[in-house]
């Protein structure tokens, strides 16, 4: 599983360090693609085997599930991590992030993700602006999802 939180920056050629502990999980040659809120995603292989399985279960007369599998796959690049522990990101993935320079990657659980540094910090601001959560929201949360904290 992917976990923790890294900040680096992308150099002018398009390269990001990955840390270490997420090497190790990504393995040498993985895929990348756009995520749900504007970030890049890293998947091993085997991860994203299982999602192009999933999405080839999709029914594809059906308008919305026929662009979101073109919006998943249109996108995938296949990336490999150089000598330095670096990775190329292609031209149209940083675009889409907004990458340019500062970036943060967040492990989450079965990927990695890349955020523009400015851009994660905006959002985990709107979510503390979400008020006080209560105590039991977390116990409630597990129940609902069958984990015993």
């Amino acid at each position: 599983m992917f976990r923790g939180e890294y900040s680096h920056s992308i150099d002018d050629k398009g390269r990001v360090i990955i840390p270490v502990k997420y090497r190790e999980k990504l393995g040498a040659r993985f895929y990348a693609t756009r995520g749900a809120d504007n970030c890049v995603c890293l998947y091993p292989c085997a991860e994203w085997e299982k999602i192009e399985s999933q999405l080839c279960s999709l029914v594809t007369t059906k308008p919305k599930e026929r662009a979101f599998v073109r919006m998943m796959t249109s996108s995938v690049a296949d990336c490999e991590i150089n000598g330095q522990g670096r990775v190329t990101l292609p031209p149209h993935l940083r675009a889409y992030a907004g990458l340019q320079k500062d970036v943060t990657l967040i492990g989450n659980l079965t990927h990695v993700e890349l955020w523009d540094k400015t851009a994660w910090e905006l959002y985990n601001e709107s979510l503390r602006q979400l008020g006080e959560m209560p105590e039991t929201w977390l116990d409630t949360l597990a129940s609902d999802l069958e984990i015993r904290l």
